[in-house]
């Protein structure tokens, strides 16, 4: 091949010669505070390295705040494409331990790439980063709520074949302590320290005594170092302890099975540990029982260096739900108010199929489902149904589909199209919801508002016949006699007698010829026209307002219409007054 025709493997692309360029341009601008060091170097991986060095003196320190030498060098890593930001390293192990320094080695100067990382900024933006970086650290200025105070190095301890591993039961603060994993799917297992029949697999849930700030290794060997390496460690080894645990919970389990071990490192800024979890393969796992049989009655006296160099870990993922580190992303809005509660909803259709999952995924502890329908194909267009639900009534069907949402939800069924204990219902329900649009349980409804010592919010939900893109939600909180339905209809009185409420009037209006769906010839009942996109965001705003209302604890009607719906306000409430 013709050298002239062949292109450089370690040619610059633009990104990193505009990089580059605009570096020596902001050195040249600042020469007493940057400077550019030696030559780029252009890696295998086509990453461009460039050494620069920062002038720190004018840096202001605060007491506890990261000692910083004159000036310090770093290394940018920049990558061939803009996809990623810079990356900056340093070649000493001085930042150890601080916050958003990775192994030692690498700032982590990006928490979410994706949004603060702007290609369009250039380098000038890395450089930014870094001396508030600088500063922050120096300064001691770092709030551990936000900071990234790294346990375990500040890498990723996953393996893309290893399950996951859901822990949401609190972890005792014990050196070690045995746990047990209860297979759920191929991909979940199930942490538990309550012993289960028939009997799971058994691993070892290990506190360690102090930060592993150069990350976990990926062999056995490599692991009981770092915990005995890390600084702040306890002066006795606590490795042979780890390696004892491991050997003692591998010899209780089978054969040609895989150990697992869970890791609860201590935080740097305190507070609970982090988690990670570990699997030895199955084939590393015997080897480990035929070392425990070659030590029968003493596998306290196993010591580290009786084990292969080459056991290998594949790190887990730990989806880590336990109470004390974790905050529900919907904590401050309006469906917060449906967690922990008791909802009953009555019609399980067009938008009660909808507002059932959301009222599900918001927290509620309890459903209970009201519906004799069946479930048809002609449904699936715009309900919240399956292929494999047709047959099936769409309570059960439903019922199933919310217990696989949360494991902590109780679903139940009541037959009927109204519950036969109604009135123990007001008294027990946190709220109940009638999507059913039918008269009879309207009117059925306002007589149980008057239930003695009433505890349900009650509330009635519906969309419109003629395009599914209006939605309707009245409320009727516990200190009201009257019913959603009456409340209805004294909110139709008032809407229809304003002109600017024109959008809504077929709410109450009779249905016009045409504004019906007859979706199969012959002896089809009428239905209403949407599509599941319209229903489950009809259903979604309803369900919000109405977590507004609960909030309130007032009584009123909120109408709501989709952004596409006709001309007319999106939303206008109705207050109930006496």
């Amino acid at each position: 091949m013709s050298r002239r025709n062949s292109k450089r493997p370690n040619a610059l692309t633009p990104w990193q010669k505009q990089a580059l360029a605009d570096l020596r341009t902001i050195a040249a601008e600042q020469p007493d505070i940057l400077r550019v060091v030696g030559t780029p170097e252009r890696t295998d991986d086509g990453t461009a390295a460039v050494t620069i060095e920062i002038d720190t003196r004018e840096t202001v320190r605060g007491k506890g705040g990261l000692p910083l030498q004159p000036r310090e060098q770093f290394v940018l890593r920049i990558l061939p494409h803009t996809l990623l930001p810079p990356q900056v390293e340093v070649t000493h192990t001085r930042f150890l331990g601080h916050p958003h320094v990775l192994q030692g080695h690498r700032l982590c100067l990006y928490l979410d790439p994706a949004r603060e990382w702007n290609p369009s900024a250039g380098i000038r933006s890395s450089l930014d980063r870094l001396w508030d970086w600088l500063s922050d650290a120096a300064g001691n200025r770092f709030d551990a709520s936000t900071a990234l105070y790294h346990a375990v190095g500040g890498v990723l301890h996953q393996a893309a074949t290893a399950p996951t591993i859901v822990v949401r039961e609190p972890v005792p603060p014990k050196n070690v302590q045995a746990g047990y994993l209860i297979p759920r799917t191929v991909q979940r297992l199930d942490l538990t320290f309550v012993p289960r029949e028939p009997p799971a697999a058994r691993l070892p849930v290990i506190t360690a005594p102090a930060p592993l700030p150069m990350g976990a290794g990926t062999t056995l060997v490599q692991l009981l170092q770092q915990i005995d390496a890390s600084p702040g460690s306890a002066a006795a080894p606590f490795a042979p302890a780890v390696l004892t645990s491991l050997v003692t919970s591998v010899v209780r389990n089978a054969d040609g099975t895989p150990q697992y071990f869970l890791l609860a490192v201590p935080h740097p800024a305190g507070g609970p540990p982090h988690l990670i979890a570990g699997r030895i393969p199955a084939t590393a796992a015997d080897e480990l029982r035929g070392l425990a049989q070659r030590h029968p009655g003493s596998l306290s006296k196993i010591t580290p260096n009786a084990v292969k160099p080459t056991v290998p870990i594949e790190w887990c993922r730990v989806s880590d739900e336990r109470q004390a580190v974790t905050t529900r992303r919907d904590a401050s809005r309006p469906v917060n108010n449906y967690q922990d509660k008791h909802v009953h909803i009555w019609g399980c259709g067009g938008i009660g199929s909808w507002t059932a999952e959301f009222i599900a995924r918001a927290g509620a502890a309890h459903i209970t489902l009201c519906d004799p329908g069946v479930v048809t194909g002609g449904l699936l267009v715009r309900q919240n149904f399956l292929e494999t639900d047709i047959g099936q009534t769409k309570a059960a069907a439903l019922a199933d589909r919310l217990r696989n949402i949360d494991d902590n939800l109780t679903v139940d069924i009541a037959k009927g199209v109204l519950p036969d204990d109604a009135e123990q219902v007001m008294r027990q329900a946190d709220l109940v919801i009638d999507a059913t649009i039918s008269l009879a349980i309207g009117q059925a409804l306002d007589a149980l508002a008057r239930t003695p010592h009433r505890k349900a919010t009650l509330a009635q939900i519906a969309t419109d016949t003629r395009t599914g893109t209006l939605g309707i939600v009245t409320a009727c909180a516990p200190d009201t006699l009257h019913g959603p339905h009456r409340l209805d209809s004294q909110a139709g009185l008032s809407a229809l007698g304003d002109h600017r409420l024109e959008l809504y009037h077929p709410l109450w209006q009779e249905t016009e010829h045409g504004d019906e769906l007859v979706p199969t010839r012959g002896c089809s009942v009428p239905t209403f026209h949407g599509s599941s996109a319209d229903l489950a965001a009809v259903a979604a705003t309803l369900t919000t307002f109405l977590g507004m209302q609960m909030s309130a604890s007032t009584s009123g009607t909120h109408l709501i219409a989709l952004p596409h719906a006709h001309s007319g306000p999106h939303h206008r409430y109705i207050p109930h007054t006496s």
